[in-house]
């Protein structure tokens, strides 16, 4: 089987003109992101994914973690190599220094987190979910929550949860039971979470648990939560490890994939409850929570461009060395290897452009929220807080369902061999499955970028990247090249089809409220395939000035977007008329006469 192998050429290309790097190292906070460090960072995170995570992947599917009724164990290898991250500082890449963290832009700390995803996915998910927590914590704790919480969490000494799904209450909250009493400086929680990603494990002395619970009076709905800390083990005063708080892990599901990662269901206040501290104010959990979700959103997203990355090198390795027939037109002599066919050649192409134009816009995305958060302009940070919040849906939605895509089109280049799980090309179809389904279904990333981010602020943002968009589209028109002016020609029509599909959402709720529902997931599909075109010939833009690191690197960019704009970006159209002219026909039928 293929080992991984970070893709570092095309990372850095992406950070550095796409970001672009220099933009971002020039915000304030970030001068210390400068190409050379940037470069070493990489370099590293690169060898230890390839090194330390990659190999104890196959454990973690075929044997994963285990409920051993004390606690959960998970796979072998996996606490050593955790121990190795700690030891690394890896966890801390993109936290606040104050805190031990080496304060880096998401948009490197993105890069780095697609090689942990592509390495290992279910290993990843703890320090993700941790990541998220720390957010939360350092934007809306108070001084003494951060002080107690952060500085183990930044360090990966201790690892975070986020705990909102209840076995009635899934992307709907407003259901959530869980209940938190008043008891002078804390409140007491009771309670059942379930699917809770590394609710429960061996890799660390303390795990920060943040709940959603509801306090007695408070508001129906979501506008009545409240988010509260619960620690597995409480902290004394000394910041050392005190009493197990009641908390624990009832049990782990059994899942098709991410076999490695444990998913809890756990239970609070069995005792009389379990001690948990207010963050911030009342009534508004789902507020603050909204930071661990947006973070984990984007997360999630970088997922599908980090299983595309590890079923293509699957693929590819596997097309090199497969001898198979000997395709039509073909004069060399003997039998070649499958990479020699059409039809795979066509497959590894749609699996690398795909992944290509993924990873430029989950790390487009990352530079936008590191430009939301250091803009010292009031104007201009709105802007790129418009600009992130319509990227996170696109990128969570689209990058998953194209990485479950990709992941299959892996085992249809294998052949036979990829529904054998010895080859491995099955795992990635597997693990990627419930990355379109976790932090919001691709149904709910729709409906976001329908509601929230279109129709609520009548387009706005969505008109502000249009017009970026047409900006490319002018600039490949002037090239020289003929694949540029391919590519402006499909991305063109991938921009009309946009201001269509925008011109009837922002009519059709006036006509029948259901029908924007109808239509957002198509529209979801159509921004991220236009969203993906526009990054590649941004791409492609820069090859022609001369930019990447060789002649050969260029040359692959540029074939690689030509074949997006005739392959992919070429659909455009077709999502335009499923969206106008397709989704009364979503609702034609009674729900009675399914």
């Amino acid at each position: 089987m293929s080992d991984y192998i970070a893709p570092l050429k095309d990372m850095r290309f992406v950070i550095e003109h796409l970001g672009p790097l220099a933009e971002v190292a020039a915000l304030p906070g970030y001068e210390d992101a400068t190409p050379d460090l940037v470069d070493a960072v990489l370099e590293e995170a690169g060898k230890f994914a390839s090194e330390v995570l990659s190999p104890i992947n196959r454990s973690g599917d075929t044997e994963g973690a285990q409920h051993t009724g004390d606690g959960v164990r998970t796979a072998p290898g996996w606490r050593e190599a955790y121990r190795a991250f700690v030891d690394g500082g890896w966890n801390g890449i993109g936290c606040a220094q104050e805190f031990g963290g080496q304060g880096l832009p998401k948009l490197v700390s993105t890069a780095v987190a697609e090689m942990w995803n592509s390495a290992n996915l279910s290993f990843a998910l703890g320090p993700m979910l941790t990541q998220g927590a720390i957010e939360a914590i350092e934007v809306h704790g108070t001084d003494a929550q951060r002080e107690t919480y952060l500085h183990k969490m930044v360090s990966g000494e201790w690892t975070g949860t986020m705990n909102l799904t209840e076995p009635q209450a899934g992307s709907d909250l407003s259901v959530v039971r869980t209940r938190a009493v008043p008891a002078g400086d804390h409140y007491l929680i009771s309670g059942q979470k379930i699917y809770i990603t590394y609710g429960e494990h061996d890799l660390t002395e303390n795990i920060v648990h943040l709940v959603l619970a509801r306090v007695q009076d408070a508001p129906a709905g979501t506008r009545g939560l409240s988010l509260f800390i619960v620690p597995k083990f409480l902290v004394n005063a000394d910041g050392s490890i005190g009493d197990r708080n009641d908390v624990r892990c009832a049990s782990i599901e059994h899942k098709l994939g991410i076999h490695g990662s444990p998913t809890a269901v756990m239970i609070y206040g069995e005792k009389g409850g379990a001690i948990g501290y207010l963050v911030g104010e009342q009534n508004r959990g789902l507020e603050y929570m909204f930071i661990m979700m947006n973070a984990a959103r984007h997360a999630v997203g970088l997922e599908g461009v980090a299983i595309g990355e590890r079923a293509y090198q699957r693929a590819l390795a596997f097309a090199r060395e497969r001898v198979q027939g000997k395709p039509a037109g073909y004069a060399g002599s003997g039998t070649p290897t499958i990479i020699e066919h059409a039809d795979v050649r066509r497959m590894l192409l749609t699996m690398k452009s795909r992944t290509e134009a993924m990873r430029a816009l989950a790390y487009v995305c990352g530079a936008a929220f590191d430009r939301a958060a250091r803009e010292t302009d009031a104007e201009r940070l709105a802007w790129w807080q418009r600009r992130g919040d319509l990227l996170t849906p696109i990128t969570k939605g689209w990058c998953t369902e194209t990485g479950i895509d990709v992941a299959s089109l892996g085992i249809q280049v294998h052949g036979g061999m990829g529904f054998i799980e010895e080859t491995g090309a099955a795992q990635y179809l597997r693990d990627a499955r419930i990355t379109t389904i976790y932090e919001g279904t691709t149904g709910v990333q729709a409906q976001d970028l329908v509601g929230r981010k279109t129709q609520r602020d009548g387009g706005r943002g969505t008109r502000e990247l249009l017009g970026d968009i047409k900006r490319t589209v002018e600039a490949l028109g002037a090239s020289n090249d003929l694949r540029a002016k391919t590519l402006a020609c499909e991305l063109a029509g991938g921009v009309a089809a946009l201001e269509a599909a925008l011109a009837w959402l922002l009519d059709s709720a006036g006509q029948d409220a259901r029908l924007p529902g109808a239509a957002s997931v198509h529209y979801l599909h159509l921004w991220g395939i236009v969203c993906g075109g526009w990054l590649l010939g941004e791409s492609a833009l820069a090859c022609l000035r001369g930019a990447g690191p060789d002649a050969a690197f260029r040359e692959a960019k540029l074939n690689t977007a030509h074949f997006f704009a005739l392959q992919i970006l070429s659909e455009a159209g077709a999502l335009q008329r499923k969206i106008v002219d397709g989704s009364a026909a979503v609702l034609a039928l009674d729900a009675a006469a399914f």
